[in-house]
Formats: structure tokens, sequence, C-alpha cells
């Protein structure tokens, strides 16, 4: 009987069962530390830019901030009202020289004598003279301007024009017989205030080239003038913005002077 043979077996060197498994662990090894190493740097960028990326964490970022925002701001705030109070005390400016300039520059209503002065347009019948047209028988602005320059040169203290009080940066312009004061649209008759010397202003408005010519203009055309002395004008204060946008006082210039 022929014996039979053994199956042959195959067997592997003793090194190959090692070397398989040390090659998996070192490439998870690596693995692992390169995640480790980018979640670390990940963490170091956001901690650096302080961005949370979930509204919620966003809002309560922003509220601490907002938080020692405020704690700082009412440290400087009583810091600065520790440096008043321990501030010397200045003297009580003088209550009439506050009267005076308050009254210059319009911030404060005045009262006291004055004139009224009152220019009105010629009627449109007047159309019929001859060499007559409309542009002669309106109040134009340079009108205005004459009569008002003569009462301060006169020496008005206040002035009002249809009620509004005329201070330094006031300005107004005519377009036709419509007048544009302070952001209002008025028309005639167009009344002039000025509380004052009554007796310094009628000869300043006497003494007026300008306010001469619309006399004569008055005279021919039939624009309306008239002056009439008050005992009593009551002017009210200036209510609107007085800050200088295109234009300021050069350095050393008095307002009130």
């Amino acid at each position: 009987m022929t014996p039979r043979a053994l199956p042959r077996v195959l067997r592997l060197p003793a090194s190959g069962g090692r070397f398989r498994p040390a090659v998996t662990v070192a490439v998870v090894a690596a693995l692992v530390g390169l995640l480790f190493s980018a979640s670390a740097q990940l963490g170091r960028e956001q901690s650096v830019l302080r961005q949370p990326t979930d509204l919620a964490a966003l809002v309560q970022t922003e509220s601490d901030r907002v938080a020692r925002l405020t704690g700082q701001v009412d440290s400087l705030r009583s810091e600065v009202d520790d440096l008043a109070a321990a501030a010397p005390v200045h003297a009580v400016e003088d209550p009439d020289a506050v009267q005076r300039e308050g009254a210059r520059v319009g911030t404060i209503p005045v009262a006291g004598p004055g004139l009224r002065v009152q220019l009105d347009d010629a009627p449109p019948s007047n159309i019929s003279i001859p060499g007559v047209t409309v542009d002669d028988l309106v109040v134009h602005q340079q009108d205005l301007q004459h009569v008002i320059n003569a009462l301060w040169a006169g020496g008005a203290e206040a002035m009002t024009l249809q009620g509004e009080r005329v201070i330094m940066t006031s300005a107004f312009r005519c377009s036709g017989n419509i007048l544009l004061l302070h952001g209002k649209v008025f028309s005639p008759p167009y009344v002039i205030e000025a509380v004052g010397d009554t007796r310094g202003m009628r000869r300043a408005l006497d003494a007026a080239p300008g306010v001469q010519r619309y006399l004569e203009w008055a005279q021919s055309v039939g624009l309306g003038w008239n002056v009439r002395e008050s005992s009593t004008l009551e002017l009210p204060a200036y209510t609107g913005s007085s800050e200088l946008q295109f234009a300021q006082l050069p350095a050393g210039t008095d307002p009130l002077r």
C-alpha cells in the first residue's frame, strides 16, 4: 500500500505575522497625530479671533463686551465727576451781560420801543402805467435788504422779518413776490419790526440810498410803504439752528461787536 501523502501546509516566515500589524498601527498613529495637530491649530485660531460660529455664543460674547465697556464708561464718568468737584468754583456770570448778549444773538425774546416798517406790492392794475412792467410792481429782495441794513445801522438791537427773528446767520431770498426765510414761505405785505432807538433808526432810513430809491418807485408805481413807531414791540427768540455749515468767523473776531 502506498502511504498517503501528508497535506502541504504553507508556512509564513516567522517575521511576517508581526510586520503587517506594526505598519497599520504606525499609519493610524500618524493620522491621529495630524488630527490632533489640526484641532489644536483651529482652537488657537478661534481663541485669537474670538468669533463664535453659533448665534448664542456670539450674543454672549457681545454682551460681555458691552458690559465691560459700560464698566469703563462708569469708571471714567466717576473720574470726571471727581475732577469737576475738585475744580475751583468760578464766579457766576453777570446776569445783565447774559441778557444783553442773548438779545443781540437772538436766543431770548425781547420787548421794547421800536419801529414797524411795512413794504407791499403795487396794485396789479398799475401795470397800465406807461413804461411799467410786472417786475416793477413787486417788492424785491434788495428792497428788504436796504431797509434791514439801515435799521441795524440806526441802532436796532433786535429785529424780526415776518415775525421771524433775524440773527447774524439769517438769509432770505425772493422769488417773484414770494419770500423764503428760515425754510418758510411768506407773501407780501412784508413787515419788519426793530427794537431800539426809534429816532436813530428813522434817520438811518432817511439817509439810506437804497431806501430812497424804493420810495421813488413807490411814488411812481404805487409800491406800499409805511413806517410806524411803537412804544412796545415783542419779538420772539430765534428757534432754528445757528450752526455755520459753510463759513466760519475769522480768528479773533467777536460776533457781538
